[in-house]
């Protein structure tokens, strides 16, 4: 009697399979995805963001190099004046105008662009950094230095946002780009740092980080390692919205005649010079007011796109 074994045969491991009988080839593996790819991803197809970003990109290099823009009219010095022009209108090689003391408006405008921006990306660097390392420490570790912070935190939400800037800032005599930020940002960063403590607290505990703690992970390096890039989302899209914000309590408090002072230039200390003269050189008000106003929208834009491509519910 055969050996009923002797006519099983086993294959021989080779290459996949043939194609299909159609010609068709075999599917490939679907490609890994992620969050910030897939956010990526659908950024780049909408027109608006493209906009809004380029828009960014050219204020940014405006306040890092103004003498790149403020040369292509006039004599591109703001300091440079000529009283018998004084709340001249625009002219050939001086499109924005003269302000009363008879300097070119455009460039005054493309030099303002520093002190404004400087404002709001600092404010928002120093509550960026304050919120990361506050906000983990309270939503990771919990309990007292969760109490700790929050209490703390409390205090300032006491103060509303732009009264507490404007008594503060009161009581300097000299007010230059550094004291506004510091000032600003001590007010600014309970906000964020509530955001990101809500978001370590979410990170913290799924699955994944209980068995990475099971495993033996210790505390610092899940926090670094696993919930902070988890738990960055809402802070990414909040960073970008703060800046638009700032820059306009900036030009408020300037305004006011509390924030940044001469011989400083901004786009606040410009709308203050030009409101007593508004009904007789409106252009002294509106050309600040529109970079301004075009700026505080790029990066309200930007970061409204950016939370909807973040958020999947959104798309």
């Amino acid at each position: 009697m055969s050996d009923p074994t002797s006519a099983i045969t086993t294959a021989e491991p080779g290459p996949a399979g043939p194609p299909a009988a159609d010609g068709v080839p075999p599917p490939s593996p679907a490609k890994s995805s992620t969050l910030l790819g897939d956010a990526w991803h659908e950024l780049r197809r909408r027109p608006l963001f493209v906009v809004a970003s380029l828009l960014v990109i050219v204020l940014l290099v405006m306040a890092v190099a103004p003498q790149l823009f403020a040369g292509w009219f006039g004599n591109g010095d703001p300091r440079v004046c000529d009283l018998s022009r004084s709340i001249e209108g625009p002219a050939s090689g001086h499109p924005f105008g003269f302000d009363k003391q008879g300097c070119d408006v455009y460039a005054n405008v493309v030099h303002g662009a520093r002190a404004s921006i400087s404002v709001g990306v600092l404010v928002t660097a120093l509550t960026l950094v304050l919120s990361l390392v506050l906000g983990s420490l309270a939503g990771f570790f919990g309990r007292v230095v969760d109490a700790i912070v929050s209490r703390f935190a409390d205090v300032f939400f006491g103060f509303p946002f732009l009264l507490g800037a404007l008594v503060v800032l009161t009581a300097f005599e000299a007010r230059s780009i550094w004291v506004v930020a510091l000032v600003l940002a001590m007010f600014r960063w309970p906000s964020m740092t509530r955001v990101m403590r809500s978001s370590v607290i979410q990170v913290r505990d799924m699955d994944y980080v209980r068995a990475s703690v099971g495993l033996g992970g210790g505390k610092l390096w899940l926090l670094r390692r696993h919930v902070l890039p988890n738990a960055m989302t809402p802070i990414m899209v909040m960073v970008t919205l703060d800046i638009g914000t700032v820059i306009v309590v900036e030009s408020t408090l300037t305004f006011l005649g509390v924030g940044l002072q001469a011989p400083a230039i901004s786009w606040g200390l410009q709308l203050s010079n030009a409101s007593t003269d508004f009904a007789a050189a409106p252009h002294l008000l509106i050309f600040p007011s529109l970079f301004l106003s075009l700026t505080v929208l790029s990066f309200i834009v930007l970061g409204d796109l950016i939370r909807d491509a973040l958020d999947p519910r959104l798309r």
